[in-house]
């Protein structure tokens, strides 16, 4: 019933109007990962920075980050995609797109996909295609998405954003809704206040953390995600960060994401190439050498561990590299071709025996204890916020997007390159 409340109701209905509810019905890993400030000193003091203050160095640093990421993020897609297939049902109008072949009588198969879900087919805005955000400084993504929360869009007006008994339907009609509806492999985020917009917090006390959003779920495994890719996924990012990132111009960025685009509708395609600087390469060439480079920088995580969690992580998935039927994608397409069972069916399955091995472990007193006095305290705070509010929603929301549109002074951190 409070203001934000009904604000996130009505970006999720925002979300069916512009992209349909089946497609709410996807899910994936959103992977947050932030570096302690003794580390972000430490690196400070060897890349002999006096000048640039704390805050802005480290944003600077994480954009480094995730420009290297959005480079190779093709890895990560191949290595643990896990959505080959797609049920029937998720194509309402019928037709069925090119690569995907018939497999049983709802079943639809892409033989060498990785990953449908960042596909065309999954969570994708081809409206938000235009924006060509490649991640060269703080300023540049902040005003790529002030420009298109603001920015209307034909269609979504159209659509209305009220119906006639003055019920919400969306937001607003433009590009974006909010600054959220933003799809992408990988975001840097910051923590924001009460009165502030995400960009706003990202602008005021700089980036955080990032949030790394290619990740399938994996079917066979019942938390969907395990310490082998945590560790891996650790990895990677710091090599990201550790590594030479310069800004990605306009003709690089298309190169980025063709290889994407490639790798998750055929990534196991043994003649697929991808463009590294203008050379053709195969995943497991480009692949093996990635993976030598990473091998330096699980040496260095594992110093503050016991034992060699990083490395043995490596090491479990280089195989992977030659044999993409050991990939999550090529093992469910794998037990599909042996079974001939529908899709649905198979992840139904998957989902029953997992059910039923996390209901043999049960909740600890304390741990029950404790979501009991989360679920308390939540609904005090909910009490809370209702009890303190007494605008209007079209004012709040009002309020919201003229904040929005704000725009604090913000001085590229480093020199202008490319346009992106």
């Amino acid at each position: 019933r409070s203001n934000v409340g009904r604000m996130k109701h009505v970006y999720r209905k925002g979300l069916d109007v512009r992209y349909g509810r089946i497609m709410q019905a996807i899910a994936g890993v959103h992977y947050n990962v932030s570096l302690p400030d003794d580390f972000w000193a430490l690196l400070k003091t060897l890349d002999g920075d006096e000048q640039t203050s704390m805050q802005d160095y480290r944003s600077s640093r994480y954009f480094d980050l995730i420009r290297n990421f959005r480079r190779h993020s093709w890895l990560l897609l191949y290595l643990f995609g896990a959505s080959p297939a797609v049920d029937r049902s998720f194509l309402p109008d019928g037709r069925v797109p090119e690569g995907l072949v018939p497999h049983a009588e709802h079943t639809l198969v892409s033989p060498y996909a990785t990953s449908l879900r960042m596909s065309d087919l999954g969570y994708q805005n081809k409206v938000q295609s235009q924006l060509k955000i490649c991640f060269n400084s703080l300023s540049n993504y902040v005003n790529t998405l002030r420009h298109a929360i603001s920015t209307p869009w034909p269609d979504y007006g159209a659509v209305g954003v009220k119906d006639e008994g003055d019920g919400w339907r969306q937001l607003n009609a433009n590009i974006l809704q909010i600054e959220n509806e933003y799809y992408s492999d990988i975001r840097p985020k910051r923590v924001a206040r009460h009165d502030e917009t995400p960009s706003q917090a990202l602008e005021a006390r700089g980036v955080e953390y990032i949030e790394v959003r290619c990740l399938d779920l994996d079917p066979f495994d019942p938390l969907g995600f395990d310490a082998t890719r945590s560790r891996f996924v650790d990895t990677f990012l710091m090599w990201c960060l550790l590594s030479e990132s310069p800004w990605i111009s306009d003709e690089e960025c298309e190169h980025l994401d063709d290889n994407r685009r490639l790798v998750v509708s055929r990534g196991r395609d043994p003649e697929l190439r991808l463009d590294h600087h203008g050379r053709k390469r195969t995943i497991a060439d480009w692949g093996h050498d990635i993976f030598a480079e990473l091998r330096e920088v699980a040496t260095l995580l594992d110093r503050l561990e016991d034992g060699a969690p990083h490395a043995e992580a490596l090491a479990e998935l280089t195989p992977w590299l030659d044999d993409p039927s050991l990939t999550p994608s090529g093992r469910l397409l794998g037990r599909l071709e042996s079974d001939g069972e529908e899709f649905v069916d198979v992840i139904m399955n998957l989902a029953r025996e997992q059910a039923e091995q996390l209901g043999g472990e049960p909740i600890g007193p304390a741990r029950s204890a404790l979501f009991d006095q989360l679920v308390e305290t939540s609904h005090q705070q909910q009490g809370d916020i209702e009890s303190a509010e007494h605008e209007s929603f079209d004012d709040f929301l009002a309020d919201y997007f003229d904040r929005a549109r704000e725009s604090r002074a913000l001085t590229p951190l480093r020199a202008a390159g490319g346009q992106s």
